[in-house]
């Protein structure tokens, strides 16, 4: 049937897909709007299927205050040219606008509420993918309610941060420590909150990288007491090519491997328990102070103070109860 320019701009008004797409769909439904909507969100649910492997890297995220409660989400998409379109932009900004709104409990939740079009939010955002011919997702979202929080959404859009506090702080120190969580990617507020499977592997990692070393350092002591350079032998790749190239003997990488082999043995057999103890347990500490909020340095101070520290001086009893990041370079 013959479809009318005024139909397709109905229809185009109703969804915001393309004239061309809406006149399709009204072709399709001999001209019943609920059929063509129909038929346009389907065509956004094809799109998300036969893209459903490919990655959303680009996207927006965005961030919401509302008294005590303050919300972070993000619109994923496929590229930086959809990303800056008004379109997306305008979903990704009603979607944070109603997780603050409505302070769904989670993701699933978020996705499930009806918005003004008539449809859930996962709808709009199908709708959407239908209209782009590209994969659209609802890659994040987080709610923190607190006597007090603060956000931040670095300038390019794509990484940002929540934080809640025990009481209300100068606005300038909030946003600031924001603005660390986002930049410096914390694993934790403080030692006492790092997920023990966390802590755990990162004992585990020092421990054994504290052992390789020693083992290491044992070899190339005794290859050096031969005189083999330890960096000609430090790989058999490197050592087959370093024979090669004439700058071992066939007997000195013969003679490398024995040692790697032997010397490697014995030291890893005899290490002092206490010693490898002690040195991990530095590599630990080392790990929590870079990684938790607390301990890190705070990048806005100019004389190498703490995150814990800089807050202390503005407040004594004003803490960091929790926080939320998102990026999509993660």
């Amino acid at each position: 049937m013959a479809v009318s320019l005024a139909d397709i701009k109905k229809l185009r008004d109703m969804t915001s897909a393309g004239m061309m797409d809406c006149k399709k769909a009204l072709t399709e439904a001999d001209g019943d709007f609920k059929r063509a909507v129909e038929i346009l969100r389907e065509k956004g649910k094809s799109t998300l299927a036969k893209r459903g492997d490919n990655e959303t890297t680009q996207g927006a995220v965005l961030s919401r205050v509302n008294g005590g409660r303050a919300i972070l989400v993000c619109l994923g998409c496929e590229t930086d040219f959809v990303a800056a379109t008004p379109d997306f932009k305008a979903l990704a900004a009603t979607i944070a606008d109603t997780a603050i709104a409505e302070f769904p409990a989670d993701l699933e939740a978020l996705k499930a509420i009806k918005t003004a079009t008539g449809y859930t939010l996962d709808e709009d955002i199908t709708n959407q993918a239908g209209k782009t011919g590209e994969k659209h997702v609802l890659a994040y979202y987080a709610g923190i309610e607190a006597p007090f929080v603060s956000e931040y959404v670095h300038f390019n859009g794509k990484l940002g941060a929540i934080v809640a506090f025990n009481k209300e702080v100068p606005a300038e120190i909030a946003r600031g420590i924001a603005m660390q969580v986002a930049s410096m990617n914390p694993v934790a507020v403080d030692e006492a909150s790092v997920p023990a499977e966390v802590l755990e592997s990162e004992k585990t990692i020092a421990i054994q990288k504290t052992k390789d070393e020693q083992v290491q350092k044992a070899i190339d002591a005794a290859l050096k007491k031969v005189g083999i350079n330890p960096a000609h032998v430090d790989s058999e790749d490197h050592i087959e090519s370093n024979t090669a190239k004439g700058w071992l003997t066939p007997e000195q990488a013969a003679q490398a491997r024995e040692i790697i082999a032997t010397v490697g043995a014995e030291k890893a057999a005899n290490l002092p328990a206490q010693m490898v103890e002690n040195i991990a347990k530095g590599r630990v500490a080392k790990f929590l102070k870079e990684n938790t909020l607390e301990e890190q340095e705070y990048q806005l101070s100019d004389n190498k103070e703490t995150v814990k520290q800089a807050l202390a001086a503005i407040d004594k009893e004003a803490k960091v109860l929790c926080f939320k990041r998102f990026s999509l370079a993660d």
